[in-house]
């Protein structure tokens, strides 16, 4: 399929305004978890036909969403010619943790790829089921939940020379349930606008997608960070930084700083890249002491997240700030729960704690299926200019 200059997330625009565009990098794939798995198409033709077509009225709707691009960033998307994909041949195997390609060239470019790159995980683990565990097949592609997914079966498992099982397409199921799945989340949370819905790297496809997306707008959640869907559905994109964007300064305080600096509205700043307590939420509160009507949020991922909170609280408290506080990574009805008792508890206005879901609303909701939470696939910046980089994040325990 086509797709357009919106078909990624939101903060990927964010973060090419605030850093440099068409500077070298390269992205690589892999997968934390899932053993021994299969390469069952062609990497390098797969990643080129995700580049998409770009239409004058693209510009036009990121200018009105707050997304107004700078030249830079155009012409980084045009520079096609200077794409290097480095990948496994089809057929090959790879391990856990083993780089699977890489995407080399401008880094707009390579960036926007992300969470269409990353949907790649379902063909790979539909093949090695196909390889390692054909009793398990059956089961695991019996219903999906579009007929574009049910496509990518019949494909993926002809690619590999297996029989397609019978599927059925229940699009109409997979909506009932992720839209009781938000309906929940929004008893709890007391308001919808308090929910975004981040979960675009979840999904097999931009249909399934679209299904969820139309639940979650239904229950009254209208913020995604998928913008072209934003567009479709007439929903809200949103996004500002990932990890990426901090991993290009080299440290939280310069990378806060510039997204500040050089793109207009409120900030949220990513605070795990290196040290959550010790060197993102300073960073933070450093620009919200001298802007603190400015509306800036701090953005929890990866570690302890209640004892990130708790210290966060108390210390902006101290600094006489009131952030708001955006929690995601991992969040579902039970840990949500849980930070609004402990948002009660210290004092934090509801208006000021908001939650985004990703595969807990997308993935969790189409049971016996293979998710990318399965395997943990990512598609992480590893080279900015000519500097090897990563993230850092010193959570305890099953890290990234």
């Amino acid at each position: 399929m086509a797709y357009t200059l919106l078909a990624t997330d939101g903060y990927k625009f964010s973060m090419a305004e605030a850093a440099w565009p068409l500077r070298p990098e390269t992205f690589y794939y892999s997968h934390r978890h899932g053993g021994a798995s299969c390469v069952p198409l062609d990497i390098e033709a797969f990643i080129r036909s995700l580049l998409p077509e770009i239409a004058a009225a693209d510009y036009d709707y990121l200018g009105q969403s707050d997304y107004l691009m700078c030249a830079g960033f155009r012409e980084a998307m045009r520079q096609r010619n200077k794409l290097v994909v480095r990948a496994l041949p089809k057929g090959a195997w790879f391990f856990d943790r083993e780089p699977v390609f890489s995407v080399s060239g401008p880094s707009a470019l390579v960036s926007w790829l992300e969470p269409l790159a990353l949907m790649l995980n379902y063909r790979i683990q539909l093949a090695t089921l196909a390889l390692r565990h054909p009793e398990r097949l059956a089961r695991e592609v019996a219903v999906v939940t579009c007929d574009e997914q049910a496509g990518i079966v019949r494909e993926t498992l002809d690619a590999v020379g297996v029989k397609a099982p019978p599927t059925r397409v229940d699009s109409e199921g997979y909506f009932k349930n992720v839209k009781a799945q938000v309906d929940e989340l929004v008893r709890i949370t007391g308001d919808p606008a308090r929910i975004f819905e981040v979960g675009m790297r979840a999904a097999t496809c931009m249909q399934q997608h679209e299904i969820a997306l139309a639940a979650c707008k239904e229950a009254g959640v209208t913020r995604t960070s998928n913008v072209e869907l934003a567009r479709k559905l007439g929903m809200t994109a949103v996004g500002t930084m990932g990890h990426e964007h901090v991993q290009r300064y080299g440290n939280d305080r310069d990378a806060f700083h510039a997204m500040r600096d050089r793109r207009p509205g409120r900030s949220s700043f990513l605070l795990d890249t290196y040290d959550t307590l010790t060197s993102g939420m300073p960073a933070a509160f450093e620009i919200m002491q001298r802007e603190p009507d400015a509306g800036h949020s701090v953005r929890y991922d990866s570690g302890d997240k209640v004892t990130q909170y708790l210290c966060l609280v108390e210390r902006a408290k101290a600094l006489g700030i009131s952030p708001v506080h955006i929690l995601e990574d991992g969040f579902d009805a039970a840990l949500t729960r849980k930070f609004e008792q402990l948002r009660e508890l210290v004092g934090v206005p509801a208006e000021k704690q908001f939650y985004g879901y990703g595969g807990y609303i997308v993935a969790r909701t189409m049971p016996g299926t293979p998710t990318r939470d399965r395997v943990s696939a990512v598609y992480k910046l590893s080279q900015s200019g000519g500097t090897p980089t990563m993230k850092f994040g010193n959570e305890a325990g099953r890290g990234k």
